[in-house]
Protein backbone atom coordinates (compact mmCIF):
# COMPACT_ATOMS: atom_id res chain seq x y z
CA UNK A 1 0.00 0.00 0.00
CA UNK A 2 1.50 3.45 -0.69
CA UNK A 3 1.72 6.59 1.34
CA UNK A 4 -0.90 8.17 -0.51
CA UNK A 5 -3.20 5.45 -0.01
CA UNK A 6 -2.76 4.91 3.84
CA UNK A 7 -3.48 8.90 4.00
CA UNK A 8 -6.35 8.04 2.72
CA UNK A 9 -7.48 5.13 5.12
CA UNK A 10 -6.24 6.87 7.99
CA UNK A 11 -8.54 9.79 6.69
CA UNK A 12 -11.17 7.62 6.20
CA UNK A 13 -10.57 5.43 9.47
CA UNK A 14 -10.75 9.05 11.58
CA UNK A 15 -14.24 10.11 10.00
CA UNK A 16 -15.46 6.78 11.26
CA UNK A 17 -13.82 6.89 14.46
CA UNK A 18 -15.77 10.20 15.09
CA UNK A 19 -19.34 8.70 13.89
CA UNK A 20 -18.66 5.44 15.89
CA UNK A 21 -17.65 7.64 19.13
CA UNK A 22 -21.16 9.67 18.39
CA UNK A 23 -23.02 6.85 18.31
CA UNK A 24 -21.54 5.14 21.48
CA UNK A 25 -22.18 8.58 22.94
CA UNK A 26 -25.45 9.10 22.04
CA UNK A 27 -26.55 5.03 23.42
CA UNK A 28 -26.07 3.12 20.14
CA UNK A 29 -23.11 1.00 21.57
CA UNK A 30 -22.18 -0.59 24.24
CA UNK A 31 -18.41 -0.26 24.59
CA UNK A 32 -16.16 2.47 22.90
CA UNK A 33 -14.71 1.97 18.95
CA UNK A 34 -11.55 0.60 20.43
CA UNK A 35 -10.30 -1.36 17.45
CA UNK A 36 -10.94 1.35 15.14
CA UNK A 37 -9.35 3.76 17.63
CA UNK A 38 -6.54 1.32 17.61
CA UNK A 39 -5.84 1.61 13.55
CA UNK A 40 -5.98 5.31 13.64
CA UNK A 41 -2.91 5.46 16.37
CA UNK A 42 -1.08 2.76 14.53
CA UNK A 43 -0.82 4.80 11.67
CA UNK A 44 -0.36 7.62 13.19
CA UNK A 45 2.44 6.12 15.44
CA UNK A 46 4.16 4.85 12.06
CA UNK A 47 4.81 7.98 10.16
CA UNK A 48 5.01 10.17 13.62
CA UNK A 49 8.48 8.10 14.17
CA UNK A 50 9.61 8.27 10.78
CA UNK A 51 8.64 10.44 8.64
CA UNK A 52 11.76 10.34 6.11
CA UNK A 53 9.21 8.32 3.91
CA UNK A 54 6.89 11.11 3.37
CA UNK A 55 7.29 13.91 1.03
CA UNK A 56 6.59 17.51 1.40
CA UNK A 57 2.78 17.67 0.64
CA UNK A 58 2.26 14.22 2.29
CA UNK A 59 4.03 15.33 5.81
CA UNK A 60 1.33 18.33 5.07
CA UNK A 61 -1.66 16.02 4.96
CA UNK A 62 -0.47 13.92 7.84
CA UNK A 63 0.17 16.44 10.08
CA UNK A 64 -3.58 17.93 9.68
CA UNK A 65 -4.71 14.65 9.86
CA UNK A 66 -2.73 13.92 13.18
CA UNK A 67 -4.00 17.67 14.74
CA UNK A 68 -7.75 16.48 13.82
CA UNK A 69 -7.18 13.32 15.47
CA UNK A 70 -5.50 15.57 18.48
CA UNK A 71 -8.54 17.78 18.76
CA UNK A 72 -11.11 14.84 18.67
CA UNK A 73 -9.38 12.71 21.09
CA UNK A 74 -9.23 15.93 23.62
CA UNK A 75 -13.03 16.05 23.17
CA UNK A 76 -13.61 12.22 23.16
CA UNK A 77 -11.52 11.84 26.48
CA UNK A 78 -13.85 14.65 27.95
CA UNK A 79 -16.92 13.26 27.05
CA UNK A 80 -15.56 9.75 28.58
CA UNK A 81 -14.94 11.69 31.43
CA UNK A 82 -18.14 12.83 32.47
CA UNK A 83 -19.91 10.03 30.96
CA UNK A 84 -18.08 7.72 33.58
CA UNK A 85 -18.57 10.39 36.32
CA UNK A 86 -22.48 11.15 35.07
CA UNK A 87 -22.00 14.60 34.62
CA UNK A 88 -23.11 16.93 32.10
CA UNK A 89 -25.31 15.19 29.56
CA UNK A 90 -25.22 12.17 30.89
CA UNK A 91 -26.38 13.55 34.23
CA UNK A 92 -30.06 13.45 32.77
CA UNK A 93 -29.84 10.04 31.50
CA UNK A 94 -28.36 8.81 35.02
CA UNK A 95 -31.48 10.77 37.23
CA UNK A 96 -34.04 9.13 34.53
CA UNK A 97 -32.58 5.49 35.68
CA UNK A 98 -33.15 6.80 39.27
CA UNK A 99 -36.47 7.72 38.98
CA UNK A 100 -37.36 4.63 36.74
CA UNK A 101 -35.55 2.14 39.64
CA UNK A 102 -37.13 4.10 42.16
CA UNK A 103 -39.09 2.25 45.21
CA UNK A 104 -36.29 -0.85 45.27
CA UNK A 105 -35.89 -1.08 41.94
CA UNK A 106 -39.29 -1.30 40.58
CA UNK A 107 -40.26 0.39 37.81
CA UNK A 108 -43.92 0.61 36.27
CA UNK A 109 -45.28 2.01 32.66
CA UNK A 110 -48.29 2.45 31.23
CA UNK A 111 -48.93 1.96 27.74
CA UNK A 112 -51.73 2.27 25.80
CA UNK A 113 -49.73 2.21 22.21
CA UNK A 114 -46.24 1.58 22.02
CA UNK A 115 -45.88 2.76 18.73
CA UNK A 116 -47.00 6.26 19.63
CA UNK A 117 -44.88 6.38 22.78
CA UNK A 118 -41.95 5.59 22.32
CA UNK A 119 -40.48 7.27 25.29
CA UNK A 120 -42.75 4.56 27.77
CA UNK A 121 -41.03 2.26 25.47
CA UNK A 122 -37.62 3.44 25.72
CA UNK A 123 -38.11 3.96 29.76
CA UNK A 124 -38.98 0.31 29.83
CA UNK A 125 -36.03 -0.94 27.98
CA UNK A 126 -33.82 1.29 30.44
CA UNK A 127 -34.94 0.15 33.39
CA UNK A 128 -34.62 -3.59 31.95
CA UNK A 129 -31.22 -2.65 31.32
CA UNK A 130 -30.51 -1.13 34.60
CA UNK A 131 -31.99 -4.31 36.09
CA UNK A 132 -29.68 -6.45 34.97
CA UNK A 133 -27.13 -4.73 35.39
CA UNK A 134 -27.82 -4.71 39.20
CA UNK A 135 -27.62 -8.29 39.27
CA UNK A 136 -24.97 -8.63 36.72
CA UNK A 137 -26.08 -10.16 33.84
CA UNK A 138 -25.08 -9.08 29.97
CA UNK A 139 -26.75 -5.88 28.71
CA UNK A 140 -25.38 -5.24 25.21
CA UNK A 141 -27.18 -8.69 23.86
CA UNK A 142 -30.23 -6.33 23.59
CA UNK A 143 -32.13 -5.23 20.56
CA UNK A 144 -34.23 -2.30 21.02
CA UNK A 145 -36.16 -2.32 18.12
CA UNK A 146 -36.86 -5.95 19.03
CA UNK A 147 -38.11 -5.33 22.57
CA UNK A 148 -40.31 -2.36 21.21
CA UNK A 149 -41.52 -5.56 18.83
CA UNK A 150 -41.85 -7.51 22.23
CA UNK A 151 -43.55 -4.38 24.11
CA UNK A 152 -46.02 -3.79 20.84
CA UNK A 153 -47.24 -7.85 20.53
CA UNK A 154 -47.50 -7.94 24.52
CA UNK A 155 -49.45 -5.43 24.82
CA UNK A 156 -51.94 -6.19 21.55
CA UNK A 157 -52.22 -9.49 23.41
CA UNK A 158 -53.08 -8.15 26.75
CA UNK A 159 -56.16 -6.01 25.34
CA UNK A 160 -57.60 -8.49 22.85
CA UNK A 161 -57.68 -11.57 25.91
CA UNK A 162 -58.61 -8.98 28.82
CA UNK A 163 -60.53 -6.23 27.15
CA UNK A 164 -58.76 -3.02 28.55
CA UNK A 165 -57.69 0.04 26.65
CA UNK A 166 -53.86 0.05 28.42
CA UNK A 167 -51.46 -2.56 30.03
CA UNK A 168 -49.41 -2.04 32.85
CA UNK A 169 -45.85 -3.24 32.55
CA UNK A 170 -43.08 -3.57 35.38
CA UNK A 171 -39.52 -4.40 36.23
CA UNK A 172 -38.50 -5.38 39.22
CA UNK A 173 -35.47 -7.81 40.26
CA UNK A 174 -36.48 -10.45 42.29
CA UNK A 175 -34.16 -13.59 43.86
CA UNK A 176 -31.75 -12.35 41.87
CA UNK A 177 -33.76 -12.25 38.77
CA UNK A 178 -34.97 -9.88 36.73
CA UNK A 179 -39.01 -10.43 36.51
CA UNK A 180 -40.78 -8.61 33.26
CA UNK A 181 -44.08 -8.58 33.99
CA UNK A 182 -47.26 -7.11 31.88
CA UNK A 183 -51.08 -7.14 33.40
CA UNK A 184 -54.14 -5.05 32.86
CA UNK A 185 -54.36 -1.20 33.69
CA UNK A 186 -56.89 0.04 35.96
Amino acid sequence: MTVDEELNKLDDDLRRLKIEYEVYFNGGAPRPPRDTLYRVETVIKRYTSDQSKLNFSQRYRFTSLVQKYAVNNQLWRRRLQEKEEGRGQFAAQRRELEEIMASRGNARVVCANPEKEPEKVEQLLKAVVEARRQIGERVDNLDPVAFQRFVAEKTKQIKESMRCDKVQFSVTVEDGKVKFRAIKAE
